[in-house]
C-alpha cells in the first residue's frame, strides 16, 4: 500500500486486486447520506463498477471527500484517457470528537489570508476546531464596538524585544519596530464561514483576568492601579498587571463577551484561566476588600470567583465555558471543559475531578518547542518535540479508570507566536508536526514511524498546494 498515502491514515483500509476506469473518477463517484451510519462514520467503496462514498452527517460526507481526493492522486493513467483507480474499501470514523488546533495571533498578529491557509490545513488532515487565542498581553486583537481603544490603543505596540527571553531577566533590547493589527468584525465572520464550510469550529478566546495588559493598557480604569498608565507589554513571560475585580470591570467583560458572542456561533467560548498572578490582589485596596466582603481565605481565590462572575453570559446564551487546566484549582463551574497544557497529568486530576477535558500537554502537543537540534533550528521557547515524538503522543493517560477515559473528549496542538514573527516561521513550527499529530487525534491504527513517513513524504506536495511553509523531512 505504499503507493497510497493517506493522513491521517484511515482506522480501516483494504486494498484489493483490479481497478475501477473512469475519465473522472472525482465526478463519477456516488455520494449519500444515510441512515445505517453513524454522525461521524463514513465509508468508500471502489469496485471495478464504480466508487461510492456514504456517510452519516454532512460533515462525515466532507471527511470521506477528504480521504477520497487523496485516494485519487494513487490512480494511474490508462487506456482511452481514463484512469485506473485501486480497488479500496475504507471503514472510517475519528476516535475524538475535538480535534484541535490553537493560533496564537495575540503575540504576532498573522493575516486572515493566512488564518485562511490554516483552517485548510486544518480540513486536510480532517481536524475540526481552530482554537484562535486573540487577547494577550501583548496585543488585543479583536474590534468591540462598545470599547475602540481595545484596538485603537490595545493592539499596537511599540516595538518588540530582541532574543530569547531568560527566567528572571531584566534588561532587554528592542527591535525598534511597532507590532500590532487586528480583525475586523467582517473578517473574523469571513473567518468563521469559512471554517464551518469545512466543517470546522472556529473557538475564541478572552484571556482573564490575567494575561490582560493590552486591555489595561487601553482602559486603565480596569486595572487595580489605575493611576499607572501602562503600555501594552513589549517582553514575553508573564505580567503581574490583571483585572481588577470590581463590580464595573465584571460588566465590561461582559459587554466585550456578548460581542464575541454576536461573531462567533461556536458551542464553546474560551476565558482563558492560566498564569494569573495574584500578586496586585493582596496589594490593591479595592482587591482586598472584595475578598473580605466574599469571605475568602485568599486573594488567589478571587480568580474563579471573577471568572463565575463573567461566565454567567455564556450560560445565558447557551455557551460552554473553556478554560486551561489551572481553572480545575479555582473552583471553577463544574461543566466547564478543562484544557490540559501544563502536563498529562493536569489531565488526570481534571478528569478525576469530573471535567470533559481536551489533552492539549506542553510536552506533547507545544509546537513552539524545537524540533531539532536548537543551534541548527529557529530561535524557539525551549523544550524539544520531533515530529516522531509527535508521532507517538498518547492521547489518553493509561491511568485512568474506564469511566474517566470517557471524559476525554479530544486533543489539540498549540502555536504560541512569542517567537514566529510571521506566517513563514508558523507554517515552519507547525507543519508537518500536525500531520504526526492528526494520526492520533483521528485515532489512526498505530505503525512503525517509517511507515507514516513514506505516507507523509507525498503528503508535503498537498501542504505545499495550499502554499503554507512547512520544515522538510531531510
Amino acid at each position: 500500500m505504499p503507493d497510497i498515502a493517506i493522513v491521517p491514515a484511515p482506522r480501516e483500509f483494504t486494498v484489493a486486486e483490479g481497478h475501477w476506469m473512469s475519465e473522472d473518477p472525482l465526478a463519477d463517484a456516488v455520494r449519500s447520506v444515510v441512515e445505517n451510519l453513524g454522525e461521524t462514520e463514513y465509508r468508500i467503496d471502489v469496485t471495478e463498477d464504480g466508487a461510492r462514498l456514504s456517510a452519516g452527517s454532512d460533515d462525515a460526507l466532507r471527511h470521506a471527500e477528504t480521504t477520497y481526493e487523496q485516494l485519487l492522486e494513487a490512480a494511474v493513467p490508462a487506456e482511452h484517457g481514463k484512469v485506473a483507480v485501486p480497488v479500496v474499501r475504507i471503514a472510517d470514523a475519528p476516535r475524538f470528537g475535538w480535534r484541535g488546533v490553537m493560533l496564537d495571533v495575540a503575540r504576532h498578529f498573522m493575516p486572515t489570508d493566512f488564518v485562511l491557509k490554516v483552517i485548510d490545513v486544518i480540513a486536510l488532515h480532517r481536524l475540526n476546531v481552530l482554537h484562535l487565542h486573540l487577547t494577550d498581553d501583548q496585543g488585543w486583537r479583536v474590534q468591540i464596538d462598545a470599547y475602540p481603544r481595545l484596538t485603537e490603543v490595545g493592539a499596537w505596540r511599540p516595538e518588540t524585544m530582541i532574543g530569547k527571553m531568560s527566567h528572571g531577566q531584566t534588561d532587554f533590547t528592542y527591535d525598534a519596530t511597532p507590532h500590532g493589527g487586528f480583525y475586523t468584525k467582517d473578517e473574523l465572520r469571513e473567518i468563521v464561514a469559512y471554517a464551518a464550510d469545512r466543517g470546522i469550529t472556529v473557538v475564541p478566546e478572552i484571556d482573564l483576568p490575567g494575561h490582560m495588559q493590552a486591555a489595561i493598557a487601553a482602559y486603565p480604569e480596569l486595572g487595580n492601579f489605575p493611576d499607572t498608565q501602562l503600555g501594552v507589554r513589549q517582553i514575553w513571560g508573564i505580567s503581574d498587571d490583571v483585572l481588577n475585580v470590581n463590580d464595573a470591570t465584571v460588566e465590561f467583560v461582559k459587554t466585550v463577551l456578548r460581542e464575541v458572542l454576536d461573531i462567533f456561533p461556536s458551542p464553546y467560548i474560551h476565558l482563558g484561566g492560566d498564569e494569573c498572578p495574584s500578586v496586585q490582589w493582596r496589594e490593591a485596596d479595592e482587591a482586598q476588600k472584595r475578598q473580605a466582603e466574599l469571605g475568602l481565605t485568599d486573594a488567589g481565590q478571587l480568580q474563579g470567583w471573577f471568572t463565575e462572575q463573567v461566565a454567567a453570559v455564556l450560560a445565558e446564551e447557551g455557551r460552554r465555558l473553556v478554560g486551561w487546566d489551572e481553572m480545575v484549582e479555582t473552583d471553577c463551574p463544574q461543566d466547564a471543559v478543562i484544557m490540559a497544557w501544563r502536563s498529562a497529568q493536569r489531565g488526570e486530576v481534571a478528569a478525576k475531578a469530573g471535567h470533559e477535558v481536551v489533552m492539549a500537554p506542553c510536552e506533547s502537543v507545544y509546537f513552539d518547542y524545537y524540533q531539532g537540534d536548537p543551534a541548527t533550528e529557529p530561535l524557539a521557547i525551549g523544550g524539544n518535540i520531533t515530529l516522531e515524538k509527535v508521532y507517538d503522543f498518547e492521547v489518553i493517560p493509561a491511568a485512568l479508570s474506564d469511566q474517566e477515559k470517557a471524559l476525554i473528549v479530544g486533543t489539540q496542538c498549540q502555536i504560541w507566536t512569542e517567537y514566529m514573527e510571521g506566517p513563514e516561521q508558523v507554517g515552519y513550527m507547525l507543519l508537518p508536526r500536525l500531520s504526526a499529530f492528526a494520526e492520533r487525534a483521528w485515532g489512526s491504527p498505530k505503525t512503525s514511524y517509517d511507515e507514516f513517513l513514506t505516507r507523509l513524504r507525498p503528503h508535503l506536495t498537498r501542504i505545499e498546494r495550499i502554499g503554507i511553509n512547512y520544515r522538510p523531512l531531510d
